[in-house]
């Protein structure tokens, strides 16, 4: 009698969850809930023979699994955020879009908590004063560019590193470079990107190596021309970057006269050698927003076609369902999780880069919260394409956290190579390492990490 209470409490409990997760589900879900339900029917006609006791003991076994597979999923939502599902009806989205994450409420990480992450924007928060050691320290990693390297190209004031994102509603665990790669054993993930993804790869790099117990077991297993590789040959893992600022391909073609010049083919991805990949990291962005793509004349090109002209934000839209149809046709669902880095903010003031815009001298974030910069036009036409997706993506929205930090750009700080004077070209788009991408890839973890991946 008791296994038959224990099926009945099963049925109620399985069909409260499902009512509240059937209908966002993807079709993958819905198969495989399909095949939980089937095999309790399959066990039940297997079992006619058994006592009723029994029955019901199989019976409510099945059940249980079914009703943690829907529990294990949890959509993100709070006043700022919504499921990519809804975005068609007004709604904005600015967090991660949807958490697989392992039953259970909490993740407990030391002494750092996260309380139902599955309902709060970890990426709508403030920076706070924090006086522990960065993940890293100035000038302790070989790995990082010179271009980011702010500690050797003369910079002393290290307030910058003093600061850790703070979500307003919950809190993330400390990045753990040990966890993340036990969580990375046998993996491979890859960068793929502009140079800001680039800063976040070598961010992630240098974190784990500093977690690492013999760093010579660590190699840089090939530097080519747009593909990079770490292989931590303790954990069998590998973190890779591939070179890719527009996501689709760069390209050359000849004129009437014969002259070379260069197209970006809107409907060919550049690239695809990480399809295998077990975690994917895009992003783009600040490359659509130079001279010659802004313009967009004689540029653009969809098979022999070249647009005389087309708006950015049109070619923007047709390069990102490009990426979306190959990820959608070629990444298995199953075994990879994707990730998309939002758009992270530049502070030129008084010009852009190549005008005469500045940002040295800057040693604290900005701490006005109406102060940052709209939200960028390309980020709403992403979303857009996200939300027809049928590849869960977690969009990792840096936007805002990044539009604070108007202090952690190398500015002045260049290679050696680059004359310091009042004329040099300033760097306000990247940032110094050890800095600001140690935070988004301390969100990663907590995404990976509540997610038991």
């Amino acid at each position: 009698m008791a296994s038959f209470k224990n099926t009945i409490s099963t049925l109620v409990q399985l069909s409260r969850t499902a009512s509240s997760c059937l209908l966002s589900r993807s079709r993958t879900h819905i198969f495989y809930i399909s095949l939980l339900l089937l095999s309790v029917f399959f066990v039940s006609t297997s079992l006619t023979e058994r006592s009723p006791t029994a029955l019901a003991s199989a019976m409510a076994a099945r059940l249980r699994r079914a009703a943690n597979y829907f529990s294990s999923f949890s959509p993100v939502s709070s006043s700022n955020t919504c499921l990519v599902s809804d975005l068609r009806s007004n709604c904005t989205l600015s967090s991660v879009t949807t958490v697989e994450r392992a039953p259970g409420n909490s993740v407990k990480d030391g002494r750092y908590v996260i309380k139902d992450l599955g309902s709060c924007d970890i990426f709508n928060g403030n920076w706070v004063l924090d006086d522990s050691d960065p993940v890293y320290q100035p000038g302790s990693c070989p790995y990082i560019d010179d271009s980011f390297n702010c500690y050797k190209n003369g910079r002393v004031d290290f307030s910058y590193l003093r600061y850790r994102w703070k979500p307003f509603d919950c809190q993330i665990p400390r990045f753990d470079g040990r966890k993340m790669l036990k969580m990375l054993r046998g993996k491979r993930l890859v960068f793929v990107g502009d140079s800001l993804n680039r800063n976040m790869w070598e961010s992630l790099v240098c974190a784990l190596r500093e977690s690492s117990k013999d760093r010579r077991r660590i190699f840089e297993v090939f530097r080519t021309q747009g593909l990079y590789s770490f292989r931590f040959k303790d954990y069998k893992c590998s973190i890779d970057f591939v070179k890719s600022p527009f996501l689709v391909q760069e390209w050359k073609i000849s004129d009437k006269i014969g002259t070379r010049r260069e197209t970006l083919r809107l409907d060919i991805i550049q690239g695809s050698k990480y399809s295998d990949a077990d975690i994917i990291v895009f992003n783009t962005g600040h490359w659509w927003t130079h001279q010659k793509t802004n313009k967009g004349k004689n540029y653009f090109q969809e098979g022999s076609h070249v647009y005389s002209r087309l708006e950015v934000k049109e070619a923007f839209a047709k390069a990102l369902r490009t990426w979306a149809k190959w990820v959608d046709v070629n990444i298995d669902r199953n075994r990879t999780r994707v990730f998309f880095v939002g758009y992270s903010a530049s502070h030129f003031r008084k010009g852009q880069w190549d005008t005469g815009g500045h940002c040295d001298g800057e040693t604290e974030p900005i701490a006005n919260e109406a102060s940052p910069a709209p939200y960028p036009w390309m980020m709403n036409i992403l979303e857009s394409v996200i939300a027809g997706m049928k590849t869960p993506v977690f969009y990792l929205n840096i936007t805002k956290m990044t539009a604070y930090r108007k202090d952690g750009h190398p500015s002045i700080y260049r290679p050696a190579e680059i004359p310091r004077n009042p004329s040099m070209i300033q760097d306000c788009s990247h940032w110094c390492l050890p800095g600001v991408p140690d935070s988004w890839n301390e969100l990663l973890y907590a995404t990976l990490l509540i997610s038991g991946h």
